[in-house]
């Protein structure tokens, strides 16, 4: 087990799902996406950290039966396995690093991550990702990036964090990534805090 995995191990070990900072009863804005995306429902998506959040639950209630979703964390993953309990039987449930798997080419139609990408502090690690998205997505793919905006946190879960204008998040990723939208939403955090999230939707040319 990295680091990296040991950390999120033990933040899903201390505290109960709707307790992280970065918990939705449900993830409006990134559901908002897929449904612009009009992905036919037996359309390949992965959700990249996905931890234990219940955007699993929204695809599948929406009729997406091609769900992956991954994380560091074995123990968030079995968190919503147990909560899905026979309506996840056939979600694509992986334990790994973004940044170190290799994920078959061309597998998907549409990418989406909120928060992971924030706690990619070095430049290596952000182009192993964005190497990971090109194999990845398909031509012509859905991609859904959401991290913390400008005004956003410097920390998170004990982690130094990188924070994004909408435009310097798409340039991470560069121009074979064609925009089609941002936002910026003011997420409120079960403490009573608000943190700035921007949202960048992007095809793949």
């Amino acid at each position: 087990m990295t680091n990296a995995a040991e950390h999120w191990e033990g933040v899903y070990g201390r505290k109960k799902t709707d307790q992280v900072s970065w918990f939705r009863p449900h993830l409006e804005q990134s559901l908002s996406y897929v449904a612009r995306a009009q992905l036919a429902p037996d359309a390949a998506i992965i959700d990249v950290g996905a931890g234990a959040s219940t955007f699993v639950d929204d695809l599948l209630g929406a009729g997406h039966s091609r769900i992956t979703a991954m994380d560091l964390s074995a123990t968030a993953l079995d968190i919503a396995r147990a909560r899905l309990g026979e309506r996840g039987a056939g979600v694509n449930w992986l334990v790994g690093d973004i940044t170190q798997l290799e994920l078959p080419a061309h597998a998907f139609d549409f990418w989406h991550d909120r928060a992971v990408f924030h706690f990619l502090r070095e430049p290596e690690e952000r182009a192993r990702y964005v190497a990971a998205v090109r194999r990845a997505l398909k031509p012509g793919g859905h991609i859904v990036v959401a991290t913390f905006g400008p005004h956003g946190p410097e920390r998170c879960s004990e982690l130094d964090t990188m924070r994004y204008s909408a435009d310097q998040l798409h340039g991470q990723f560069g121009a074979e990534f064609q925009k089609v939208h941002e936002l910026v939403e003011l997420h409120p955090t079960p403490s009573g805090k608000e943190q700035e999230f921007v949202y960048c939707y992007c095809r793949l040319r």
